[in-house]
């Protein structure tokens, strides 16, 4: 599949050289592609980016990614899946950009022909990439409106080392909203741990023995 990345930060590279990994034809998009030649991927434009991608992730920082998408613009983007990863907060990380909305649900409202699909943003990009790497079992999440999209992503998220097993489908993309408000909780665990390398994994009851019958 060809998978477009706006962005060449730590989180636009490590999908790229997962995704490459798998199989996968990804080119990463950048304002400035020819001052990136040196990062060891395949560079290009925005619109060059979107024009070659089946697939477009959006790694861009969350306060920015809007006016980015828009600069490509929305006949560009139109049927193509975009999946969403990043995460709004203010210069010194201590609030979110979306307090009572998310990204996400901002980009599904500027691009209603684009399905937008929310995951991977609870994480660092060493859990993204490498979820095998952690001590035990943990969950992805999905958020979105579109089945077919998430069944993609889904399918994407596997190839990267998330079982069926680990994704979890929380619902539409307006609970993309609880994924990206849980950065503030990942930085307070980080700082807990002092680590940035962990995720979390949710937790059920077991079901419920049914006893044989006197």
């Amino acid at each position: 599949m060809r998978i477009g990345l706006l962005g060449t930060g730590n989180v636009a590279r490590a999908l790229a050289h997962g995704w490459s990994a798998a199989g996968h034809d990804v080119l990463l998009g950048s304002r400035h592609p020819a001052e990136r030649k040196d990062i060891g991927l395949p560079v290009a434009g925005l619109s060059a980016t979107a024009d070659h991608a089946e697939v477009l992730v959006n790694a861009t920082p969350g306060t920015a990614s809007v006016e980015l998408l828009r600069s490509i613009g929305a006949p560009a983007l139109a049927g193509t899946l975009l999946i969403d990863v990043g995460v709004g907060l203010s210069d010194d990380f201590t609030e979110l950009s979306h307090p009572n909305s998310s990204l996400a649900e901002e980009i599904q409202e500027a691009f209603p022909l684009t399905p937008v699909v929310k995951t991977l943003c609870t994480m660092d990009s060493t859990v993204m990439t490498a979820p095998d790497g952690l001590d035990g079992p943990s969950t992805v999440f999905l958020s979105g409106d579109d089945a077919d999209a998430k069944r993609t992503t889904g399918r994407l998220l596997t190839d990267l080392g998330w079982p069926p097993s680990a994704q979890l489908d929380i619902g539409g993309i307006t609970t993309s909203r609880g994924q990206e408000h849980f950065a503030l909780l990942f930085m307070g665990i980080a700082g807990g741990l002092g680590a940035h390398t962990f995720n979390i994994k949710v937790v059920t009851r077991p079901p419920a023995q049914v006893l044989p019958s006197a």
